[in-house]
């Protein structure tokens, strides 16, 4: 193009060019990120310590708890029940705890939106933190089921690996809830009180007191609704049963939509930081 005094090229790159290369993903950011989540949770003591060993120490605790307790000959001991019970709420309250609490941390120092700002988008931060804590998950679902299935003479009709898998799935499923709950956060104290609001009404709501069928009908349509009701469920089911079931099948499916959910939402209200 010629203008008086000069002349201007017109072949200017499209202005879309860096949102199309920001919106691809980064697989160096993404792993990055996960390494550095990991690190991070790895420095912190505590939540180590909440994450690996607590679990493992109260199952321990209810098996004296439960060693001597009378039971029906034939009948699974009552430590079987509490233990089975116990490996599917821990992964799930402990992820949603450590979770929760770690993302806003990591929004009030600011961590956040300066990653943000890197060509790691929304969904694949959120890929990065849910592949850093299913790590951790693992870890503790794997410490757990050793100590129960090994050392405490836990055991099931179905296989341990079923109890393993179904721990993990709701250890990521606390971890999507926890990314969740973060987002309408300020501060780490709000990101507990969520606790009572999610966490809670599942655990009333899905067996663990009360038997889901002698609950009142709409508390039943509740239940129907809530992943911890199918968590427990598929438990029971490979507790019970020495095959894969199509009930425990259907729950597993039913807790990785619920996680996968959980996951989505959360990359679609992740804030920068907190107001």
């Amino acid at each position: 193009m010629h203008i008086p005094g000069g002349s201007v090229s017109d072949r200017h790159p499209p202005a879309h060019r860096g949102l199309t290369q920001r919106s691809r993903l980064s697989p160096q950011a993404y792993l990055a990120t996960t390494g550095r989540i990991l690190r991070q949770l790895a420095a912190d003591h505590r939540s180590v310590a909440m994450i690996l060993v607590v679990p493992s120490l109260v199952i321990t605790l209810m098996y004296f708890m439960f060693h001597d307790a009378p039971h029906r000959p034939g009948a699974p001991s009552p430590f079987n029940n509490a233990c089975l019970i116990m490996l599917g709420v821990f992964p799930l309250v402990v992820m949603f705890l450590i979770t929760s609490i770690t993302m806003q941390r990591e929004r009030v120092s600011g961590t956040l939106e300066r990653i943000l700002t890197t060509p790691l988008r929304r969904f694949d931060l959120l890929a990065a933190y849910g592949t850093a804590f299913s790590i951790a998950a693992a870890a503790q679902a794997s410490l757990a089921c050793i100590v129960a299935f090994w050392f405490l003479g836990f055991s099931t009709a179905g296989s341990p690996l079923l109890v393993f898998l179904i721990a993990i799935i709701n250890a990521v499923l606390g971890v999507g809830l926890g990314l969740l709950c973060s987002a309408f956060a300020r501060t780490e104290f709000q990101a507990v009180q969520f606790m009572p609001v999610v966490i809670v009404p599942q655990l009333l709501l899905c067996g663990i007191i009360v038997p889901r069928e002698a609950l009142p009908e709409w508390l039943q349509w509740i239940s129907n609704v809530l992943p911890a009701s199918y968590a427990l469920e598929a438990l029971q089911q490979v507790g019970s049963h020495p095959d894969l079931t199509a009930i425990a099948a259907r729950d597993i499916a039913v807790v990785v939509g619920f996680a996968a959910l959980a996951l989505g939402l959360a990359a679609a209200t992740l804030r920068r930081r907190t107001p």
